[in-house]
């Protein structure tokens, strides 16, 4: 083969893998873009805003995320995350023990169990149904702030695939500037390069070295 070929088509060979490399970047920035975009106005449409500084209780001012974000409206995945773990996970720790939804069922459960096995008139009745009426309430709240808690973190989650998104569409433009640089270098090579020139082609002594 010539070496004039084989430059060309090497060349333009890292130059079409270029445009494919540049075509992914593309796509995955489009991606990136709308998976932030997306969390923005999701996140914005729910009017969420972090307590100002001076309104931090000192357990709130020992996460560091909230001091940062103290009084900003929650628009992106980091503060959603913020807010689900270090502001809504920390007030849930406070109800009911720190006990979770499905635990709570099972406290009233045996509360409902206790009522049922004594007669109306127990004094030891009123007490077990305040307990059972303050379960409800807490495991109302509880389920409350879980599902807000679950859907920021889902919005964390996806701005994270944005996130990754972007990364990784960098890592593809810089891909595809090396082997455009590269390929522009074959071409260039193979037109400075004579159509006469073979590629690999044995030196004439060294020819004269094997048969001897």
């Amino acid at each position: 083969m010539k070496r004039k070929t084989l430059d060309i088509l090497v060349g333009l060979g890292l130059v079409v893998l270029a445009g494919l490399l540049l075509v992914a970047g593309l796509v995955l920035t489009s991606n990136a873009n709308f998976a932030n975009d997306y969390v923005k106005d999701q996140l914005g449409q729910q009017q969420i805003t972090f307590k100002t500084a001076d309104t931090l209780t000192a357990e709130e001012k020992q996460s560091a995320c909230l001091v940062r974000y103290a009084g900003q409206q929650l628009t992106t995945g980091k503060q959603a995350e913020c807010y689900a773990n270090e502001f809504i996970g920390l007030h849930l720790k406070s109800i009911a023990g720190g006990k979770t939804y499905a635990q709570i069922g099972d406290v009233q459960t045996g509360l409902r169990a206790q009522i049922a096995a004594l007669p109306k008139e127990d004094p030891a009745v009123t007490d077990l149904q305040k307990q059972l009426t303050d379960m409800t309430a807490a495991r109302e709240t509880v389920f409350k702030g879980e599902t807000l808690r679950g859907l920021l973190l889902t919005s964390y989650g996806f701005s994270e695939f944005g996130v990754k998104a972007g990364q990784a569409a960098l890592v593809a433009y810089f891909a595809a500037g090396l082997l455009l640089l590269l390929g522009a270098a074959g071409l260039v090579h193979a037109a400075a390069t004579p159509g006469t020139k073979g590629f690999a082609v044995p030196e004439p002594g060294a020819k004269e070295l094997v048969t001897a």
